[in-house]
């Protein structure tokens, strides 16, 4: 099987001399598809940078990311358009929904970018609304919609076009437990049941543990990786061994952001 993603050798470098950072300081991974995984990291460790130097957010210094054998680098104009657009799917820790349109306007906000037929794009928002309980609120305004509303919205935004891979960064910052709960586990269910790649930046342990696989960052590289045993391993059993690892980090899940 060949991986949607790879990342080989990426560095990511602000400044110069004595007063530069290495924000990525040659990390090294790939994505497989239908995977489910997660990055660590406490505060400034690079986590961050990496997620938007995939979404072309920002250039990385060096190294190579190729998806489905293209450099990502080396892709411009309509090229980089289909592949911010097709390949990938964001979901912001603040949801960025736009205030004056409604949800179904949000939601169906990318296909006026990229080429989508209505019949299919209809069929697409029917089964995402369903699947994410969100068919109530698709003529309301985000100032009248819970927080969980909002990030489930914006959940099928980022899924309208069935991108390659959907990068979440840290998608239940903003939600309650309870909400933060209902999040990842629809995201969970999309992985597990339409086979979704998902590359994931969070602080929190709980979130982390629906995870298959995670990557924790430290100082710009790549210090630790924990796999887990599906099925053999539970979920309550994963959640325990990431506690040990970012307890090695200092103070606790709550300190790795």
């Amino acid at each position: 099987m060949e991986p949607i993603l790879t990342i080989e050798a990426l560095t990511k470098y602000y400044g110069k001399g004595a007063n530069q950072t290495k924000a990525l300081n040659g990390i090294t991974f790939q994505v497989m598809p239908g995977e489910f995984l997660g990055i660590m990291g406490s505060s400034g460790s690079g986590k961050s940078t990496l997620l938007n130097c995939v979404a072309t957010v920002i250039s990385p210094t060096g190294g190579r990311m190729t998806m489905n054998g293209k450099q990502v680098q080396s892709l411009k104009g309509a090229a980089l358009a289909d592949y911010r657009g097709k390949e990938l799917g964001y979901l912001f820790q603040n949801f960025e929904l736009l205030d004056n349109m409604t949800a179904r306007e949000n939601i169906l906000l990318p296909l006026s970018l990229h080429d989508m037929p209505e019949k299919e794009s209809r069929q697409r928002l029917k089964q995402l609304s369903s699947y994410l309980e969100i068919e109530d609120i698709l003529d309301k305004f985000p100032s009248q919609m819970s927080g969980g509303q909002k990030q489930r919205v914006a959940a099928a935004r980022a899924l309208i076009l069935n991108p390659r891979i959907i990068l979440a960064d840290e998608p239940t910052g903003a939600l309650d437990s309870k909400n933060a709960k209902v999040l990842m586990e629809k995201l969970n269910g999309l992985n597990q049941d339409t086979n979704a790649t998902i590359l994931m930046v969070t602080h929190n342990s709980d979130a982390a543990s629906y995870c298959s696989r995670i990557l924790f960052i430290q100082d710009g590289v790549i210090f630790h990786e924990l796999r887990r045993d599906i099925p053999v391993e539970t979920k309550q059993d994963f959640y325990e061994r990431i506690l040990k690892v970012t307890a090695q980090l200092g103070g606790g899940s709550a300190n790795v952001l």
